[in-house]
C-alpha cells in the first residue's frame, strides 16, 4: 500500500525532504531504526514496475542523502535525550563537588616588615695594584708565590743591582773629589782674607776665592743628590709588596729584562680585605636612601649569589655617588663588605639587597593568601561556622613570600593559603588535618539532617540514587531508612550497617 499519492510522493521527496523528516520523527522516543524504516518506506513503491524505475541514478542519490540525514539527525536525538545533564549548579551536577572544600589556613599576626631595595652589583676590590720595575734591569729572582695573600712590605722580586752599585761608587769618589776641593778653596780664602788686611793683596783675589769656594760647595751638593739618586734606584731593584692582598698570576719569568714601561708588570696584587661592591640605584629610590643616610648614618647591605637564593655576606652602604648617569637614570652606589672568609671576589656578579627602612608592628600574612580580582585584591577570611567570607585588603610593603596589610584583616583573622579554586563568598571549608563532618551511612547508617542542604547534597537525584528531596514547605522529607522508593518509584539501595 501507498502512504502518498505516486505524482506528490516524488515532489515530495524531492522538493520537501523537511516533511519527511518531520513526518517520521513525529514521536519524540522513536529509535533511530524505526526512523531509517519510515524514510525507506516513504520513498519506496509498491509497484514491482515503478519499484524498478526508482532505481535510477537521482533516486539513488535522494536515497542516500536521505539515510545520511537520518542518521545524523537520530543519532543526535539519541545523544541529547540521553546524554544531556543539567549544567547548574542546583545540586544535581555530575560533577558537582559534594561536601566542604579542603583548604589550609593561616592567622593574621603582627611582625616586621623590612623594606629593601633590590639591585644588582659588582664585587670590585678597594684597591688593585699593577707590580711593576722602577728601574730597568735583569730580573734576577721572583720571591712571592702565586695565588697567596701577601702583606705590605712582602718581597716581590729582586732586579741585578750591580749596575746601580758601580754607579754609586763613581759619585761617591766624585763627592770625595770635591770635598777636599772645597777644603782647599777654603784655606785659601782663610790666607787671603790675612793678607788683604795687611794690605798685600787686592780685595779682587779675596772675592775671587770667595766664589770658588762656593762653587765647590755646589759641587758637592750636586754629588750628595746624585748619590742619593743612585741609592734610590738600588733600593728599586728589591721589589716590595706596596698592598696587602691576594697575588695574582706571574706576568715575567726570572732572566727577562724589565722595564718601567713594561705594560703587564710582574703581578697584580688585590686587596680582598675589605672588598667593595657597586651597584645601581634608580633615581626614584635616591630620596628614601639619602634620607636613611642622614638618621642612622649608614645603612645595611646583604649580598646573595647570581640566583638571589643564598646570603653570601653582609656589609654597609660606603659610597655614594655624586651624579646621576643620564643614560641610565641610575645613580651608582658602593657598599663595604670585611669578606673575612674570602667569598667575595672582584667582578663576581651578586645580588644586592639595600635596607632603607622597616615598618614596625604591621599586620603580616603569607603572600598566597592574596588574591588579586576585578575590584583589587581580597582574601577568604574563615569564620566561626567553617564559612569563607570575601574580604578587599589593602596591601602595605612585602618582604619575601610575606606581606603587610594595611586595612581589612585583623590580627587573629583565620585566611585561607591553598585551595582557593572551587572557594566562592560564604562557601563552607574544612581545615586540612580537621576530621570530617559526619554523612550519609555514619552512626549506623542514619542521615543526619538540617533545615539547609548542603551544596551538593542533591547530586545524581535524576538518576534516582535516592536520598531526601524537600517538601513543598520547603523542609526535607524523609525515607525510611533501609528499602523505600524514591520518588520516580525505583526501589533505593539499603546502605551497609556499618555506614562504608
Amino acid at each position: 500500500m501507498r502512504i502518498l499519492p505516486d505524482g506528490f510522493r516524488n515532489d515530495l521527496i524531492l522538493f520537501n525532504l523537511p516533511a519527511v523528516w518531520r513526518l517520521c520523527t513525529a514521536h519524540p522516543r522513536l529509535p533511530g531504526r524505526h526512523i531509517l524504516k519510515c524514510i525507506r518506506h516513504m520513498t519506496s513503491d509498491s509497484d514491482p514496475t515503478q519499484a524498478r524505475g526508482a532505481t535510477s541514478k537521482t533516486g539513488r542519490l535522494v536515497t542516500r542523502l536521505l539515510v545520511t540525514v537520518g542518521l545524523f539527525a537520530s543519532g543526535w536525538a539519541a545523544w541529547h535525550y540521553f546524554g544531556a545533564q543539567p549544567s547548574k549548579h542546583d545540586g544535581r551536577g555530575r560533577y558537582f563537588r559534594n561536601g566542604p572544600q579542603t583548604v589550609r589556613e593561616a592567622i593574621a599576626t603582627r611582625g616586621d616588615i623590612p623594606i629593601y631595595i633590590d639591585a644588582l652589583g659588582t664585587v670590585t676590590p678597594l684597591a688593585t695594584v699593577t707590580v711593576k720595575s722602577q728601574v730597568s734591569g735583569t730580573l734576577q729572582s721572583v720571591a712571592f708565590t702565586e695565588g697567596t695573600m701577601l702583606k705590605a712590605g712582602d718581597p716581590i722580586a729582586n732586579i741585578d743591582p750591580r749596575p746601580f752599585q758601580a754607579t754609586l761608587k763613581q759619585q761617591q769618589a766624585l763627592l770625595a773629589k770635591d770635598s777636599a776641593a772645597l777644603d782647599q778653596a777654603e784655606n785659601d780664602l782663610k790666607r787671603y782674607q790675612s793678607l788683604a788686611k795687611q794690605d798685600s793683596i787686592s780685595n779682587q783675589q779675596v772675592s775671587d776665592q770667595t766664589y770658588l769656594v762656593e762653587q765647590d760647595k755646589a759641587a758637592i751638593a750636586s754629588d750628595e743628590a746624585q748619590i742619593g739618586a743612585t741609592n734610590l734606584n738600588l733600593s728599586y731593584t728589591r721589589i716590595l709588596s706596596p698592598i696587602s692582598g691576594l697575588a695574582g698570576l706571574r706576568q715575567v719569568d726570572p732572566g727577562n729584562y724589565v722595564t718601567p714601561g713594561d705594560a703587564n708588570g710582574i703581578v697584580v696584587i688585590t686587596q680582598m680585605q675589605p672588598m667593595g661592591v657597586v651597584f645601581s640605584v634608580p633615581e626614584d629610590s635616591i630620596a628614601s636612601i639619602v634620607t636613611a643616610l642622614k638618621t642612622s648614618g649608614s645603612l645595611p647591605v646583604t649580598l646573595n649569589d647570581r640566583a638571589n637564593v643564598h646570603e653570601i655576606a653582609k656589609g654597609r652602604l660606603d659610597t655614594v655617588n655624586n651624579q646621576i648617569d643620564t643614560t641610565t637614570g641610575t645613580l651608582k652606589m658602593r657598599a663595604s663588605v670585611d669578606n673575612t672568609d674570602q667569598t667575595l671576589f672582584p667582578n663576581q656578579f651578586v645580588n644586592v639587597k639595600l635596607l632603607v627602612n622597616t615598618v614596625q608592628d604591621a599586620v603580616v600574612l603569607p603572600a598566597q593568601a592574596v588574591q588579586l580580582g576585578a575590584n583589587g585584591n581580597y582574601v577568604y577570611v574563615v569564620g566561626s561556622d567553617n564559612k569563607v567570607k570575601v574580604t578587599p585588603v589593602t596591601l602595605g610593603p612585602g618582604a619575601g613570600d610575606v606581606v603587610s596589610i594595611a586595612s581589612g584583616v585583623a590580627v587573629g583573622d583565620h585566611v585561607v593559603i591553598d585551595g582557593v579554586d572551587q572557594l566562592r563568598d560564604g562557601s563552607e571549608v574544612q581545615l586540612a588535618g580537621a576530621a570530617p563532618a559526619p554523612t550519609a551511612g555514619q552512626n549506623g547508617g542514619e542521615r543526619q539532617h538540617s533545615g539547609q542542604h548542603k551544596h551538593g547534597d542533591w547530586a545524581g537525584r535524576k538518576e534516582g540514587n535516592g536520598g531526601d528531596a524537600p517538601g513543598a514547605d520547603g523542609q526535607p522529607r524523609h525515607h525510611k531508612k533501609h528499602g523505600g522508593d524514591t520518588p520516580d518509584g525505583t526501589p533505593t539501595a539499603q546502605p551497609p550497617a556499618n555506614g562504608n
